[in-house]
């Protein structure tokens, strides 16, 4: 297979894999730092490098699994509490070997827009998601509001926002497969 064909099988493979997806398999140290220096390599205008990653794991997802689970019983009102959510919130961390929260530290200079450093921190997860893919692992990317506006757990530096989690485990089956609706709806050409 080329490079083209075997970029094309992970781009169009890949599938969220969600955390009650997983199995009790943990994915090894290595396999999580190769998905990161991938995202890494994210491309970025002027260099600004905006992406953080905060890696949770061991024991910090059992302690981080209860602040989540308080957190959202905090700031959720009384009328819209779900207890099955509340479950849910502890139940998808301690079901990964890793949470990485997926953070952004906007550039001090505001050298260039805001929606491009959020744009490159996505490409970076994109990277992270076809390494996650192309290892056999599993992943998926939530924007649970709590932490986005309560990071405090993950002690973010000046300039740092949280812009989700990203689950990661081992999956217990193979992906299934996805379908997109054609290119020809959302292109339009002008020659």
């Amino acid at each position: 297979m080329d490079k083209f064909e075997i970029l094309k099988d992970i781009i169009v493979n890949r599938r969220a894999i969600f955390p009650n997806q997983f199995s009790d398999e943990k994915v090894a140290e290595s396999e999580v730092m190769q998905v990161l220096e991938l995202a890494n390599w994210a491309p970025s205008h002027r260099k600004t490098e905006p992406w953080r990653f905060v890696l949770i794991s061991g024991n910090s997802l059992l302690t981080f699994a209860d602040y989540m689970q308080e957190l959202y019983k905090e700031v959720t009102p009384e009328d819209k509490f779900s207890p099955i959510k509340y479950k849910k919130t502890r139940d998808k961390i301690l079901k990964s070997s890793y949470v990485i929260a997926i953070c952004m530290k906007r550039d001090p200079k505001e050298s260039v827009p805001e929606w491009e450093e959020l744009a490159a921190v996505a490409c970076a997860v994109q990277n992270l998601w076809l390494g996650v893919h192309a290892l056999g692992l599993a992943g998926y990317w939530s924007s649970p509001k709590s932490i986005i506006e309560n990071p405090k757990y993950l002690q973010l530096k000046e300039g740092e926002s949280c812009k989700g989690l990203f689950y990661l485990g081992k999956p217990k089956n193979p992906s299934e497969n996805s379908e997109r609706g054609p290119l020809k709806d959302k292109l339009r050409l002008m020659s």
